[in-house]
């Protein structure tokens, strides 16, 4: 997607990339390309685009007494300036696995435009909040990407273990269970994996999915993101893990339409064009949707039956995926980084990437302040109210931020 003149650029922002580079990450950066990575000279210049944003520290007040958990979804109400927010409880699961019970605290939060908190609900309903979307109704859907099963590990860590507790428990979780697996809820689970369509006000309106999951051709296991089209339709990815990953297509009645993907087996990595950890949803102007296939360290562009149209590698490694009434694409990378050399090698840094949803241009980049850190880092959910305000939901750090336009 780059122009010529693009090109010419490279050896002028590699020298400057370099010597401000730490030795740790240039050391990081010389490991050989991996399926799905990209050049050293393509992140060089996607790690050194400019950032025009300022950052506002601790903007949402949360109640006395509670703080911030991890924080994966994060969307806009419909009236553009009104924030929504997943809190995974003040930890890393809204289910305490050791107690073997649910939080009592509301995971579906709503602040105002300055960040004070207006209502919040969800309470023993959601095990592990991840995927938010606000219809143009202003309809709250929410995706629970795990369940209440006994002795399961993933996100039962609080402050300080959310990454590796997210990681390891879902590699467990994994094991006899979803694609490949028994059909049905695991054994004793009783919630989780469905997602859910909320009133504004908290009300339960639509439920889809079994309770405590299933595997395909039922469904969910481990819905990571959902979105509803403008005639209503809903979208929902599920997998969370390497290897494939599939989108289901509902009526706005809940009526099921259709699936494209696979689900993850054993042998050789999805091809290009083929889902692979679909771990957040976005539509443009002209309907086209798109997918942030983690695993291919790319974004997806499909049609809203399901036919490929194109794949980028440049806005990095997608965790979240926002698309402005402007088609500007804002790409959330929490996940690469020296850390994560092995799924994404060459240099690439976390943070957020900004461009044009129709050409693919990339234009700004807020970075991860933390280069070095170890694992999950800056913003996972990433979303934009109508005065251009940018929202990060961060998972690792257990917050979430606001970026303003300097």
């Amino acid at each position: 997607m780059r122009s010529s003149s693009g090109r010419a650029k490279y050896v002028l922002l590699a020298a400057g990339v370099a010597a401000l580079a730490t030795s740790a990450w240039t050391l990081s950066a010389q490991a050989p390309a991996g399926r799905g990575a990209t050049t050293a000279p393509d992140a060089i210049v996607a790690n050194s685009f400019p950032n025009p944003y300022t950052t506002i520290p601790d903007f949402f007040k949360m109640p006395p007494g509670r703080k911030w958990g991890s924080t994966a979804g994060v969307d806009i109400d419909k009236d553009g300036k009104t924030i929504w927010i997943l809190d995974r409880c003040g930890a890393n699961s809204c289910f305490d696995a050791a107690a073997g019970k649910m939080s009592d605290l509301d995971p579906v939060l709503h602040f105002d435009e300055n960040g004070h908190l207006i209502k919040s609900f969800g309470a023993g309903m959601i095990v592990f909040p991840h995927g938010l979307f606000v219809d143009h109704e202003g309809n709250v859907w929410v995706t629970d990407g795990n369940d209440n099963r006994p002795g399961q590990g993933r996100g039962a860590a609080a402050a300080g273990g959310a990454a590796a507790a997210g990681a390891a428990g879902a590699a467990r979780g994994a094991v006899g269970r979803g694609p490949g697996g028994p059909v049905g809820a695991a054994a004793g689970a009783t919630k989780g994996h469905q997602v859910f369509k909320f009133s504004p006000d908290g009300k339960l309106l639509l439920t889809l999915g079994t309770p405590g999951g299933a595997a395909d051709p039922q469904f969910f296991y481990q819905p990571n993101d959902v979105l509803v089209a403008p005639n209503g339709d809903i979208f929902v990815a599920e997998i969370h893990g390497a290897g494939g990953g599939l989108i289901y297509k509902f009526d706005k009645s809940g009526k099921f339409l259709m699936k494209w993907g696979k689900p993850p087996a054993p042998g050789a990595e999805p091809a290009h064009g083929e889902l692979n950890q679909p771990h957040s949803l976005a539509m443009d102007s002209a309907g086209r949707l798109f997918v942030g296939s983690r695993s291919c360290n790319c974004v997806q562009i499909f049609d809203q039956n399901g036919k490929f149209i194109d794949q980028w590698s440049q806005f990095s490694r997608p965790s979240g995926v926002f698309v402005d009434k402007n088609d500007i694409l804002y790409v959330a990378d929490s996940e690469s980084g020296p850390s994560n050399n092995t799924t994404h090698p060459g240099g690439w840094q976390r943070g957020i990437r900004m461009g044009s949803a129709k050409d693919g241009k990339v234009k700004y980049f807020i970075p991860d302040p933390d280069l070095l850190h170890q694992g999950t880092s800056s913003a996972e959910g990433v979303a934009v109210d109508a005065r251009g305000n940018i929202y990060g939901a961060e998972v690792g750090q257990m917050d979430v931020k606001k970026y303003v336009r300097q």
